[in-house]
């Protein structure tokens, strides 16, 4: 995502705060991926349209 972490840790050199922030980016990377995989209402609507099948 951003090197945010690595710039706070060579600022101040705090280790503790550096793993936290890397900690949180893991978080939000992570979170952002599951929503880019997770299909929309839209998608699963056309899938069901193209099988004849009603989810």
């Amino acid at each position: 995502m951003t090197d945010l972490p690595w710039k706070v840790f060579v600022k101040t050199g705090n280790i503790e705060t550096y793993l936290l922030l890397k900690q949180m980016e893991e978080s939000v990377d992570e979170e952002l991926f599951a929503q880019d995989d997770a299909p929309s209402s839209s998608e699963t609507q056309m899938q069901s349209d193209l099988t004849g099948q009603v989810k």
